[in-house]
């Protein structure tokens, strides 16, 4: 996907304006090398915790990888007019599971706190590590069915719930059936 390499490239760029090596950024955020050049590269579809261990070492939000501009003040995004979707596996870093589809819903904000996403879930065999990372996560569910693996919880949700939970806890989530689910997300990751 498009995306995917976009993502591949900034993170490269950032990397490379900070004069570091794909070995240098891995050790710095605790990732193996190898991962760093296949998201650059655009081989590897990018998960959620590598990510914002990648940009917490580069010193840049998480938002900054979907980014294209920031402008002061705030920041209204139309109906049908989120940023550009960019594919995530479900979580972990191998396996075969679901993709969470996300679009940025203000991606022009900035120094902004949180992000904020319109986000479908696609249903598949989950087989991959849970995700752990700094800070916390808000899930509002749109359409359909979605699970969230917290910890050793496993909590259902249907349209018009929510979830709000500390992210540092191995959590995943996914399509709950043979549907798309379709979420509002909100991510707060610590600078």
């Amino acid at each position: 996907m498009a995306g995917d390499s976009v993502i591949g490239n900034k993170i490269r760029i950032l990397r490379e304006q900070q004069g570091l090596s794909s070995d240098e950024l891995g050790e710095r955020c605790g990732c193996e090398p190898d991962l760093i050049r296949q998201l650059e590269s655009g081989e590897l579809l990018p998960s959620l915790a590598p990510l914002i261990k990648i940009t917490r070492s580069l010193g840049v939000r998480l938002g900054t990888l979907l980014d294209d501009d920031e402008h002061i003040g705030p920041v209204i995004t139309r109906a049908g007019e989120a940023s550009t979707v960019t594919r995530f596996k479900s979580s972990g870093s191998s396996g075969e599971g679901g993709s969470l589809d996300f679009a940025a819903l203000a991606p022009d904000k900035a120094a902004r706190h949180m992000e904020p996403f319109l986000i479908d879930v696609h249903p598949g065999t989950v087989d991959v590590a849970l995700s752990s990372h700094e800070g916390e996560e808000f899930i509002y569910v749109l359409e359909g069915l979605l699970e969230i693996e917290y910890g050793k919880d496993v909590f259902a949700l249907s349209p018009g719930d929510s979830i709000y939970y500390d992210s540092i806890v191995p959590h995943e989530v996914r399509a709950k059936g043979p549907s798309l689910a379709k979420i509002v997300a909100v991510v707060y990751a610590p600078s």
